[in-house]
């Protein structure tokens, strides 16, 4: 799915608790740390002066440590917590200026909230708990049930509309209160360490769930974390927080090959990198190759001067038709054949860029055939070969990743 523009639009915030933030805004200026602020002003520092952006359709992770303000960060973007300064725009809108109608408005059609202790309501049923915002907002009974009952099936808990709450496991009730966040449609979904309750395989299911329905309803998903992996695992960006503030925004891959700082790097410091590292961040580029206009002769002279024994076969339009081996190559050219067409060509393994370098080892291992990276349309993009995957892995202390 392609990200195609800015969704939310974040500058200069700052939220400070106390009775007196004027205080502790001048000394943000001035460069004071949130320790020096709380010591010299009482005011505390939840916030400090942080920037970013997110994307449409972007599942955006922010993590930290406990205090790091990410929590806070959450609940200024639909003003659950009123931020002293900065703007907030989404949309083009920029909410800190909304009245109370318009901001209530806005809240009910997008942004949805997911917590980590599930917030249902014990006394309804899933399918009750389930169209609740609807039922605020005033739809008709049969239009909410229709719907809920839709997005029910879609989290997987059809045939669960009548059981209540205490009838379900943790991993269930995550479900339904992601049911209840996608029900009223919103464009935004706002959750916070949305699975930290759960245990630790119910927990790796539910956030498989969640990449599975992203891939279906395409929302804006803030996420909020402490826990690296999961950041890793779900974020396509991953903004770090400290003490109230941003010190790095990036990709996984830029996270763990290039962090920001010391306090950064002690986060990643350990990462299986096969799990973070994706088929398009070590592949090669595709060359050599021949098309199928090409004969064994020429693959074989190809060969020979790349110092290889098998060459990728692709058509005009470099979508990619299999592999040549020399001796395939060999055999085709003593028996007179001149034409690629007339023989058969071997398939090697083949992936997505996407595709987690963790998911191709198993494969590269056992196949004595490089591996192909390819599109949606099986246009060669790279080739991946067991000396690049060495290097990727190998490589812990950031840079580029060797051929």
């Amino acid at each position: 799915m392609s990200i195609v523009s800015e969704h939310i639009v974040v500058r200069g915030l700052i939220k400070i608790f106390g009775n007196h933030p004027e205080k502790a805004h001048l000394l943000i200026e001035k460069g004071r740390n949130k320790d020096d602020i709380l010591r010299e002003t009482g005011q505390t520092v939840a916030i400090s002066n942080v920037d970013f952006t997110i994307k449409q359709g972007e599942i955006f992770v922010i993590m930290g440590l406990s205090g790091s303000g990410k929590s806070t960060i959450l609940r200024c973007l639909n003003r659950l917590i009123e931020p002293n300064v900065g703007s907030i725009v989404i949309d083009g809108i920029d909410i800190n200026r909304l009245k109370a109608k318009d901001l209530r408005r806005f809240r009910q059609e997008k942004t949805a909230m997911v917590f980590q202790q599930f917030a249902l309501l014990p006394h309804r049923t899933v399918l009750n708990n389930t169209v609740y915002g609807l039922e605020v907002q005033g739809m008709l009974k049969k239009n909410r049930e229709a719907k809920a009952l839709q997005t029910l099936e879609l989290v997987g808990l059809k045939g669960w509309e009548n059981k209540y709450p205490s009838q379900l496991s943790g991993g269930m009730k995550q479900r339904v209160g992601l049911a209840r966040a996608l029900v009223n449609e919103a464009d935004i979904l706002l959750m916070d360490e949305a699975f930290s309750a759960l245990d630790p395989l119910i927990r790796e299911e539910m956030q498989d769930e969640l990449l599975s329905l992203q891939q279906q309803v395409h929302k804006t998903i803030v996420f909020i974390t402490h826990d690296l992996n999961e950041a890793l695992k779900l974020g396509d960006r991953i903004a770090f927080l400290r003490d109230g503030a941003l010190v790095q925004v990036g990709t996984p891959e830029e996270i763990t090959t290039v962090p920001a700082d010391d306090y950064v790097a002690k986060f990643v410091r350990g990462v299986d990198r096969s799990k973070v590292l994706l088929a398009g961040d070590v592949m090669k580029k595709p060359q050599p190759l021949i098309t199928m206009r090409d004969g064994p002769s020429v693959a074989l002279r190809i060969m020979k001067e790349h110092g290889i024994s098998s060459v990728f076969v692709v058509d005009r339009g470099k979508r990619l038709q299999g592999i040549i081996t020399v001796d395939s190559a060999v055999s085709a050219r003593n028996a007179g054949i001149s034409n690629l067409h007339d023989i058969a060509l071997s398939q090697g393994p083949i992936v997505k860029e996407n595709t987690t370098l963790q998911d191709t080892l198993g494969v590269i291992a056992e196949c004595k055939l490089p591996m192909a990276v390819v599109d949606d349309e099986n246009r060669l993009k790279g080739i991946i070969v067991r000396g690049s995957v060495l290097a990727a892995l190998a490589s812990d202390k950031g840079g580029e990743i060797l051929d």
